[in-house]
């Protein structure tokens, strides 16, 4: 007998290639991914009630000393358990009290199944103040930069005509259509939104408008669809819209950016935004939790360390780190030679939930993805 340790990314292939039972599969699956829940001001009641019934049925909550006499009122835990513990949890405290009927209606929520197409979203500016020179394009050479992206792998091209670097300043709607037309009438004349899906990054209802009715699909708005004019028009032309998180704006979202806590803090705002957006009739939603948008070094790391969380939406991932400026405050370097540093951050990224990457490098990306699945097909 020899023994080695595994890793299992897809346990359900897994099993049925070791040639499990077909009854036993889905039972296996649930009993081999080991989920930790970090509950914040949970009551002491529901604390000690949580603690045993998780150890009742095999898995654990880890609490503060002194909970077992109630030494204070509320107290943060975490919920250890596999998937089926979850599950079972999710039935069980339906009926308790002190707040854990709540918990038990979103246990089911971080446990679900999500399996997205990663999808690499190419970045174009027609602005000459893009933080990434090479990411800007002149109306001549559009064609050939799509094309290109397109040769390279890009599922979506993103057109931006306005900077949001950090202390950038707005444009009006006029100059950002003006820097535009052109190239989206290029897009639209030569059908190229037949082979890719294009994406406006713009939060202007003019310029938005104007795309959509020139075959863009996708609205990736760094406000969050805080304009109402602007979820009226998504919603009108059935588009995808991205949802993206924001301290403040671009001008002063990076002076001494706060959060009581940076997780539950988004989690709250993509959960209003999420309801704004179903109320005028948009349905088909990606999230972003903003990397770098009104966030200190230690939040987006935190964000991207704790991405999965955000799964629990149901909704596609969206992350956008290409080249930017946290990646200097971890090892000093210039936005031209933060390649490697980008792809270290967006494969985590996919590790962790991401499905849709946002980047200047899609040759790159696209060897990279594929490497990086490669690997986790494996079984």
């Amino acid at each position: 007998m020899q023994t080695y340790k595994i890793s299992i990314s897809d346990t359900k292939k897994f099993y049925e290639n070791l040639g499990c039972d077909k009854g036993g599969i889905e039972i296996l699956s649930k009993k081999s991914k080991l989920h930790t829940l970090y509950i914040k001001d949970l009551h002491v009641g529901a604390a000690n009630i949580l603690k045993q019934d998780a150890l009742s049925i095999g898995a654990d909550l880890a609490v503060p000393s002194g909970v077992i006499v109630a030494r204070d009122k509320y107290v943060d835990a975490v919920l250890i358990g596999t998937t089926k513990h979850f599950e079972v949890l999710s039935r069980k405290e339906l009926a308790q009290p002190f707040g854990l009927k709540e918990l038990a209606k979103s246990l089911k929520d971080y446990v679900k199944e999500q399996n997205y197409k990663t999808k690499i979203m190419g970045v174009l500016n027609a602005n000459e103040d893009s933080f990434f020179k090479n990411s800007r394009f002149n109306n001549s050479s559009a064609s050939i930069k799509i094309e290109k992206m397109i040769e390279d792998g890009a599922n979506i091209i993103d057109i931006g005509a306005v900077s949001s670097r950090p202390g950038s300043l707005a444009v009006s709607e006029n100059v950002e259509l003006e820097r535009v037309k052109d190239i989206v009438q290029t897009i639209y004349k030569n059908k190229y939104y037949e082979k890719v899906d294009f994406s406006i990054d713009s939060y202007a209802p003019k310029v938005i408008d104007y795309v959509l009715n020139h075959g863009f699909k996708i609205v990736n708005d760094i406000t969050g669809l805080e304009n109402d004019e602007v979820c009226k028009i998504a919603a009108n032309y059935n588009a995808q819209v991205v949802i993206m998180h924001m301290q403040n704006n671009q001008t002063n979202m990076q002076e001494n950016p706060t959060y009581e806590n940076v997780i539950l803090d988004i989690d709250t705002y993509l959960k209003n935004q999420i309801q704004k957006a179903k109320s005028f009739g948009i349905d088909d939603i990606v999230l972003d939790v903003g990397i770098g948008f009104g966030k200190t070094l230690e939040h987006n790391l935190l964000l991207l360390k704790n991405l999965e969380h955000f799964k629990h939406f149901g909704y596609e991932l969206l992350i956008g780190a290409s080249r930017k400026s946290m990646i200097n405050m971890i090892t000093p370097t210039e936005v031209v030679d933060r390649l490697p540093g980008t792809l270290a951050i967006h494969l985590e990224s996919i590790r962790y939930g991401a499905s849709i990457i946002r980047c200047h490098d899609v040759k790159e990306h696209y060897q990279a993805i594929k490497v990086f699945e490669a690997i986790n097909s494996i079984n």
